[in-house]
Protein backbone atom coordinates (compact mmCIF):
# COMPACT_ATOMS: atom_id res chain seq x y z
CA UNK A 1 0.00 0.00 0.00
CA UNK A 2 1.54 3.33 -1.05
CA UNK A 3 1.92 6.32 1.75
CA UNK A 4 0.98 9.73 2.18
CA UNK A 5 3.95 11.21 1.16
CA UNK A 6 2.48 14.99 0.00
CA UNK A 7 2.67 17.09 3.49
CA UNK A 8 -0.28 18.92 4.60
CA UNK A 9 1.51 22.44 4.18
CA UNK A 10 1.75 21.76 1.00
CA UNK A 11 -2.03 20.86 0.61
CA UNK A 12 -2.63 23.91 2.30
CA UNK A 13 -0.64 25.73 -0.56
CA UNK A 14 -2.68 24.33 -3.17
CA UNK A 15 -5.84 24.94 -1.88
CA UNK A 16 -4.65 28.74 -1.22
CA UNK A 17 -4.05 29.43 -4.78
CA UNK A 18 -0.24 29.15 -4.25
CA UNK A 19 0.23 26.47 -7.22
CA UNK A 20 -2.81 26.83 -9.24
CA UNK A 21 -5.29 24.60 -8.96
CA UNK A 22 -7.34 26.32 -11.66
CA UNK A 23 -5.16 25.34 -14.11
CA UNK A 24 -5.69 21.71 -13.21
CA UNK A 25 -8.91 20.23 -15.43
CA UNK A 26 -11.46 18.74 -13.43
CA UNK A 27 -14.38 15.76 -14.32
CA UNK A 28 -16.64 12.99 -12.28
CA UNK A 29 -16.20 11.77 -9.05
CA UNK A 30 -16.29 8.63 -7.26
CA UNK A 31 -17.11 6.83 -4.18
CA UNK A 32 -17.40 3.70 -2.26
CA UNK A 33 -19.97 2.83 0.47
CA UNK A 34 -19.63 0.37 3.27
CA UNK A 35 -23.05 -0.77 5.08
CA UNK A 36 -23.77 -3.07 7.61
CA UNK A 37 -23.26 -7.17 7.58
CA UNK A 38 -21.13 -6.29 4.83
CA UNK A 39 -23.16 -4.31 2.11
CA UNK A 40 -21.10 -2.26 -0.37
CA UNK A 41 -22.11 0.04 -3.03
CA UNK A 42 -19.95 2.09 -5.73
CA UNK A 43 -21.16 5.20 -7.29
CA UNK A 44 -19.78 8.14 -9.96
CA UNK A 45 -20.70 10.88 -11.88
CA UNK A 46 -19.43 11.39 -15.30
CA UNK A 47 -19.10 15.35 -15.83
CA UNK A 48 -18.33 17.01 -19.65
CA UNK A 49 -18.72 19.99 -21.50
CA UNK A 50 -20.58 18.19 -24.46
CA UNK A 51 -22.73 15.42 -24.58
CA UNK A 52 -21.04 11.84 -24.22
CA UNK A 53 -23.06 9.55 -26.50
CA UNK A 54 -23.68 6.44 -23.88
CA UNK A 55 -24.89 2.81 -24.32
CA UNK A 56 -25.44 0.05 -21.66
CA UNK A 57 -23.55 -3.57 -22.45
CA UNK A 58 -24.25 -6.92 -21.56
CA UNK A 59 -20.55 -8.97 -21.90
CA UNK A 60 -20.90 -12.71 -21.33
CA UNK A 61 -17.85 -14.83 -20.70
CA UNK A 62 -15.64 -15.89 -23.03
CA UNK A 63 -15.32 -12.75 -25.23
CA UNK A 64 -11.85 -12.44 -27.03
CA UNK A 65 -10.77 -9.33 -27.17
CA UNK A 66 -6.81 -7.50 -27.95
CA UNK A 67 -5.47 -4.55 -27.01
CA UNK A 68 -5.90 -2.60 -29.63
CA UNK A 69 -2.11 -1.43 -30.25
CA UNK A 70 -0.84 -3.17 -33.04
CA UNK A 71 0.98 -6.82 -33.01
CA UNK A 72 2.19 -6.39 -29.37
CA UNK A 73 -1.13 -6.16 -27.83
CA UNK A 74 -2.45 -8.24 -24.76
CA UNK A 75 -4.82 -10.86 -25.89
CA UNK A 76 -7.34 -12.38 -23.67
CA UNK A 77 -10.29 -14.27 -22.91
CA UNK A 78 -13.09 -12.69 -20.92
CA UNK A 79 -13.40 -15.00 -17.59
CA UNK A 80 -16.33 -13.04 -16.07
CA UNK A 81 -19.29 -11.69 -17.43
CA UNK A 82 -20.23 -8.01 -17.12
CA UNK A 83 -22.25 -4.98 -17.06
CA UNK A 84 -20.85 -1.82 -18.70
CA UNK A 85 -21.21 1.94 -20.04
CA UNK A 86 -19.45 3.19 -22.86
CA UNK A 87 -18.66 6.22 -24.07
CA UNK A 88 -18.80 7.05 -28.02
CA UNK A 89 -19.76 3.62 -28.63
CA UNK A 90 -15.51 2.96 -28.34
CA UNK A 91 -14.42 2.83 -24.70
CA UNK A 92 -16.09 1.22 -21.47
CA UNK A 93 -15.53 3.93 -19.07
CA UNK A 94 -17.77 2.01 -15.84
CA UNK A 95 -19.70 -1.15 -15.16
CA UNK A 96 -19.67 -4.13 -13.38
CA UNK A 97 -19.11 -7.78 -13.33
CA UNK A 98 -20.84 -10.88 -11.90
CA UNK A 99 -18.19 -11.52 -8.56
CA UNK A 100 -19.18 -7.69 -7.76
CA UNK A 101 -15.73 -6.15 -9.04
CA UNK A 102 -16.86 -2.27 -10.55
CA UNK A 103 -14.23 -0.46 -12.25
CA UNK A 104 -14.51 3.24 -12.90
CA UNK A 105 -12.57 5.13 -15.58
CA UNK A 106 -11.60 9.09 -14.56
CA UNK A 107 -9.61 11.89 -16.01
CA UNK A 108 -6.87 12.47 -14.26
CA UNK A 109 -4.91 15.56 -16.48
CA UNK A 110 -1.32 14.86 -14.91
CA UNK A 111 -1.41 11.20 -16.51
CA UNK A 112 1.97 10.37 -17.94
CA UNK A 113 1.88 7.01 -19.40
CA UNK A 114 5.24 4.56 -20.08
CA UNK A 115 6.72 4.68 -23.01
CA UNK A 116 5.58 1.76 -25.62
CA UNK A 117 8.24 1.68 -27.99
CA UNK A 118 9.86 -1.59 -26.85
CA UNK A 119 6.85 -2.68 -24.95
CA UNK A 120 4.82 -5.38 -25.41
CA UNK A 121 1.05 -6.61 -24.17
CA UNK A 122 0.20 -3.16 -25.58
CA UNK A 123 -3.36 -2.02 -24.51
CA UNK A 124 -5.36 1.07 -25.27
CA UNK A 125 -6.35 2.84 -22.52
CA UNK A 126 -10.07 2.43 -24.31
CA UNK A 127 -10.55 -1.29 -23.21
CA UNK A 128 -8.56 -0.58 -19.48
CA UNK A 129 -11.67 -1.02 -17.50
CA UNK A 130 -12.75 -4.26 -19.67
CA UNK A 131 -9.54 -5.33 -18.98
CA UNK A 132 -9.94 -5.87 -15.27
CA UNK A 133 -13.64 -6.79 -15.47
CA UNK A 134 -13.36 -10.02 -17.75
CA UNK A 135 -9.85 -11.15 -15.74
CA UNK A 136 -10.50 -10.33 -12.08
CA UNK A 137 -13.15 -10.99 -9.50
CA UNK A 138 -11.35 -9.00 -6.60
CA UNK A 139 -9.42 -5.81 -5.94
CA UNK A 140 -6.59 -8.17 -4.18
CA UNK A 141 -6.50 -10.11 -7.38
CA UNK A 142 -6.27 -7.02 -9.55
CA UNK A 143 -3.43 -5.61 -7.78
CA UNK A 144 -1.50 -8.55 -7.63
CA UNK A 145 -1.66 -8.85 -11.21
CA UNK A 146 -0.53 -5.31 -12.05
CA UNK A 147 2.21 -5.31 -10.13
CA UNK A 148 4.03 -7.61 -12.38
CA UNK A 149 3.63 -4.97 -15.10
CA UNK A 150 1.52 -7.93 -17.36
CA UNK A 151 -0.21 -4.82 -19.77
CA UNK A 152 1.30 -1.17 -21.05
CA UNK A 153 -1.42 1.07 -21.10
CA UNK A 154 -1.12 3.23 -24.27
CA UNK A 155 -3.08 6.37 -25.84
CA UNK A 156 -4.39 9.19 -28.06
CA UNK A 157 -6.50 12.02 -29.11
CA UNK A 158 -10.22 11.55 -29.01
CA UNK A 159 -11.43 11.33 -32.42
CA UNK A 160 -13.30 14.58 -33.49
CA UNK A 161 -11.13 16.31 -30.03
CA UNK A 162 -7.51 17.98 -29.56
CA UNK A 163 -7.52 16.20 -26.12
CA UNK A 164 -5.06 13.45 -25.54
CA UNK A 165 -6.90 10.59 -23.43
CA UNK A 166 -5.27 11.04 -19.60
CA UNK A 167 -6.86 8.53 -17.40
CA UNK A 168 -6.97 6.30 -14.03
CA UNK A 169 -9.19 3.86 -13.07
CA UNK A 170 -10.46 3.00 -9.78
CA UNK A 171 -11.47 -0.61 -8.45
CA UNK A 172 -14.20 -1.82 -5.53
CA UNK A 173 -15.18 -4.99 -4.57
CA UNK A 174 -17.65 -7.29 -3.07
CA UNK A 175 -15.92 -7.01 0.29
CA UNK A 176 -15.39 -3.06 0.27
CA UNK A 177 -11.49 -3.09 -0.68
CA UNK A 178 -10.22 -0.71 -3.04
CA UNK A 179 -7.47 0.45 -5.13
CA UNK A 180 -6.46 3.47 -7.47
CA UNK A 181 -3.95 3.06 -10.35
CA UNK A 182 -2.39 6.10 -12.05
CA UNK A 183 0.10 6.41 -14.46
CA UNK A 184 2.75 9.59 -12.71
CA UNK A 185 5.68 10.08 -14.31
CA UNK A 186 6.04 6.55 -16.75
CA UNK A 187 5.12 4.49 -14.18
CA UNK A 188 2.41 2.92 -12.28
CA UNK A 189 0.88 4.00 -8.87
CA UNK A 190 -0.98 1.58 -7.04
CA UNK A 191 -3.12 3.03 -4.20
CA UNK A 192 -4.40 -0.24 -2.30
CA UNK A 193 -6.27 -0.21 0.78
CA UNK A 194 -10.58 -0.58 1.93
CA UNK A 195 -10.54 3.33 3.25
CA UNK A 196 -9.52 4.78 -0.52
CA UNK A 197 -13.37 5.08 -0.61
CA UNK A 198 -12.90 8.65 -3.22
CA UNK A 199 -11.72 9.44 -6.37
CA UNK A 200 -11.90 12.56 -8.32
CA UNK A 201 -9.34 14.04 -10.81
CA UNK A 202 -6.12 16.15 -10.48
CA UNK A 203 -3.95 16.68 -8.56
CA UNK A 204 -2.77 12.90 -8.01
CA UNK A 205 -4.07 10.50 -5.23
CA UNK A 206 -0.78 11.75 -3.09
CA UNK A 207 -2.22 15.35 -3.18
CA UNK A 208 -5.52 14.74 -2.61
CA UNK A 209 -5.19 12.52 0.28
CA UNK A 210 -3.09 15.41 1.89
CA UNK A 211 -5.95 18.04 0.72
CA UNK A 212 -8.75 15.49 2.43
CA UNK A 213 -6.96 15.65 5.57
CA UNK A 214 -6.58 18.98 5.39
CA UNK A 215 -10.58 19.15 4.94
CA UNK A 216 -10.84 16.88 8.30
CA UNK A 217 -8.58 18.96 10.83
CA UNK A 218 -11.32 21.62 9.76
CA UNK A 219 -14.94 19.22 9.94
CA UNK A 220 -17.42 18.71 7.46
CA UNK A 221 -20.08 20.38 10.10
CA UNK A 222 -18.03 23.58 9.92
CA UNK A 223 -17.13 24.31 6.31
CA UNK A 224 -16.92 22.23 3.33
CA UNK A 225 -15.63 23.73 0.04
CA UNK A 226 -18.59 24.12 -2.14
CA UNK A 227 -17.08 24.48 -5.97
CA UNK A 228 -17.20 22.07 -8.38
CA UNK A 229 -13.37 21.89 -8.92
CA UNK A 230 -11.89 18.06 -8.23
CA UNK A 231 -10.13 18.89 -5.01
CA UNK A 232 -13.18 20.47 -3.35
CA UNK A 233 -15.74 17.37 -4.78
CA UNK A 234 -13.04 15.43 -3.21
CA UNK A 235 -13.63 16.91 -0.04
CA UNK A 236 -17.02 16.91 -0.22
CA UNK A 237 -17.88 13.07 -1.06
CA UNK A 238 -15.57 12.51 1.82
CA UNK A 239 -17.49 14.00 4.38
CA UNK A 240 -20.65 12.92 3.39
CA UNK A 241 -20.29 9.01 2.23
CA UNK A 242 -19.03 8.55 5.88
CA UNK A 243 -21.72 10.79 7.27
CA UNK A 244 -25.13 8.94 5.28
CA UNK A 245 -26.35 6.58 7.60
CA UNK A 246 -24.96 3.06 7.91
CA UNK A 247 -27.33 0.62 6.90
CA UNK A 248 -28.15 -3.12 5.30
CA UNK A 249 -30.98 -2.32 3.20
CA UNK A 250 -29.23 -2.23 -0.19
CA UNK A 251 -32.51 -0.03 -1.57
CA UNK A 252 -31.57 2.68 1.09
CA UNK A 253 -28.11 2.05 0.70
CA UNK A 254 -28.49 2.83 -2.86
CA UNK A 255 -30.41 5.97 -2.72
CA UNK A 256 -28.19 7.23 0.05
CA UNK A 257 -24.98 6.90 -2.57
CA UNK A 258 -27.39 8.45 -5.40
CA UNK A 259 -28.02 11.27 -3.28
CA UNK A 260 -23.92 11.70 -2.43
CA UNK A 261 -23.61 11.82 -6.17
CA UNK A 262 -25.98 14.55 -6.21
CA UNK A 263 -24.28 16.82 -3.85
CA UNK A 264 -21.00 16.52 -5.88
CA UNK A 265 -22.78 16.88 -9.43
CA UNK A 266 -22.50 19.76 -11.25
CA UNK A 267 -25.82 21.59 -12.71
CA UNK A 268 -26.51 21.22 -16.25
CA UNK A 269 -25.55 24.38 -18.98
CA UNK A 270 -22.75 25.38 -16.37
CA UNK A 271 -19.22 25.06 -17.71
CA UNK A 272 -16.25 27.07 -17.06
CA UNK A 273 -14.49 28.81 -20.01
CA UNK A 274 -10.92 27.40 -21.47
CA UNK A 275 -11.96 24.17 -18.87
CA UNK A 276 -14.30 21.92 -20.85
CA UNK A 277 -14.12 19.00 -18.27
CA UNK A 278 -15.22 21.75 -15.44
CA UNK A 279 -18.69 21.11 -16.99
CA UNK A 280 -22.36 19.59 -15.91
CA UNK A 281 -22.99 16.46 -14.88
CA UNK A 282 -23.91 14.19 -17.60
CA UNK A 283 -24.88 11.04 -16.31
CA UNK A 284 -24.83 8.74 -12.94
CA UNK A 285 -24.47 5.16 -12.09
CA UNK A 286 -24.53 3.36 -8.58
CA UNK A 287 -23.05 -0.22 -8.20
CA UNK A 288 -24.76 -2.91 -5.80
CA UNK A 289 -22.07 -4.96 -5.25
CA UNK A 290 -24.41 -7.30 -2.81
CA UNK A 291 -27.63 -7.58 -4.90
CA UNK A 292 -25.59 -6.86 -8.27
CA UNK A 293 -28.15 -4.05 -9.06
CA UNK A 294 -26.31 -1.50 -11.61
CA UNK A 295 -28.25 1.83 -12.03
CA UNK A 296 -28.37 4.13 -14.16
CA UNK A 297 -29.41 7.65 -14.57
CA UNK A 298 -29.10 10.51 -17.38
CA UNK A 299 -29.50 13.88 -16.13
CA UNK A 300 -31.50 14.76 -19.08
CA UNK A 301 -34.30 11.82 -18.32
CA UNK A 302 -36.68 12.09 -15.35
CA UNK A 303 -35.73 8.51 -13.42
CA UNK A 304 -32.73 6.26 -12.86
CA UNK A 305 -33.19 2.87 -14.13
CA UNK A 306 -31.29 -0.57 -13.49
CA UNK A 307 -30.16 -4.16 -14.65
CA UNK A 308 -30.24 -7.12 -12.22
CA UNK A 309 -27.01 -8.53 -13.13
CA UNK A 310 -28.14 -11.69 -11.47
CA UNK A 311 -30.98 -12.16 -14.22
CA UNK A 312 -28.48 -11.81 -17.31
CA UNK A 313 -27.54 -14.50 -19.35
CA UNK A 314 -23.61 -14.57 -19.16
CA UNK A 315 -22.70 -18.19 -20.27
CA UNK A 316 -19.99 -18.38 -22.92
CA UNK A 317 -21.90 -18.67 -26.33
CA UNK A 318 -24.74 -15.95 -24.73
CA UNK A 319 -25.19 -13.02 -26.89
CA UNK A 320 -24.09 -9.44 -26.11
CA UNK A 321 -26.29 -7.14 -25.59
CA UNK A 322 -26.73 -3.05 -25.66
CA UNK A 323 -29.38 -1.26 -24.17
CA UNK A 324 -28.42 2.16 -26.40
CA UNK A 325 -28.67 5.77 -24.45
CA UNK A 326 -27.60 8.19 -26.92
CA UNK A 327 -30.74 9.79 -27.38
CA UNK A 328 -31.35 10.63 -23.42
CA UNK A 329 -34.12 7.75 -24.39
CA UNK A 330 -36.54 7.17 -21.46
CA UNK A 331 -36.84 4.06 -18.88
CA UNK A 332 -37.98 2.50 -15.75
CA UNK A 333 -36.92 -0.33 -13.36
CA UNK A 334 -34.92 -3.35 -14.55
CA UNK A 335 -34.26 -2.73 -18.14
CA UNK A 336 -32.92 -5.96 -18.71
CA UNK A 337 -35.65 -6.60 -20.88
CA UNK A 338 -34.83 -4.19 -23.32
CA UNK A 339 -31.70 -4.59 -24.38
CA UNK A 340 -31.29 -6.30 -27.69
CA UNK A 341 -28.32 -8.53 -29.47
CA UNK A 342 -25.43 -7.20 -31.19
CA UNK A 343 -22.00 -7.12 -32.21
CA UNK A 344 -19.33 -6.90 -29.65
CA UNK A 345 -18.03 -3.60 -28.13
CA UNK A 346 -15.54 -2.59 -30.43
CA UNK A 347 -12.79 -0.50 -28.39
CA UNK A 348 -11.01 2.45 -30.02
CA UNK A 349 -7.74 1.14 -31.51
CA UNK A 350 -4.73 3.25 -31.56
CA UNK A 351 -4.40 3.39 -35.22
CA UNK A 352 -8.23 4.13 -36.24
CA UNK A 353 -7.54 7.18 -33.38
CA UNK A 354 -4.70 8.53 -35.14
CA UNK A 355 -6.44 7.71 -38.76
CA UNK A 356 -9.31 10.02 -37.48
CA UNK A 357 -6.61 12.79 -36.91
CA UNK A 358 -5.59 11.99 -40.33
CA UNK A 359 -1.51 10.77 -39.03
CA UNK A 360 0.24 8.02 -39.45
CA UNK A 361 -0.01 5.56 -37.13
CA UNK A 362 2.04 5.87 -33.57
CA UNK A 363 2.40 3.84 -30.42
CA UNK A 364 2.77 7.46 -28.31
CA UNK A 365 3.13 8.83 -25.45
CA UNK A 366 5.15 11.51 -25.52
CA UNK A 367 3.62 12.92 -23.00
Amino acid sequence: MKSNRFPIWAAAALLSGGMGLASVADACTRVVYHGENGLVVTGRTMDWRDEIPASLWIMPRGLTHDGGAGPQSVHWTSRYGSVVTSSFGFSTVDGMNEKGLVANMLVLAGTSYPEAKDAKNLLTVSAWVQYFLDNFATVDEAVAAMRKDPVTVVSSAIPGSDWFATLHVSLSDARGDSAIFEYINGKLEIHHGRHYQVMTNDPSFDEQLAIQAYWQGIGGTTFLPGTNRSADRFARASFYIHAIPKTANPELADAQVMSVLNNVSVPMGITTPGQPNISNTRWRTVADQTTLRYYFHDVATPNAFWVDLKQADLKPGAPVLRLRLEKQQVYAGNVLKDFKPAKPLKFLSLEEAEAARGQQPTHQPSH
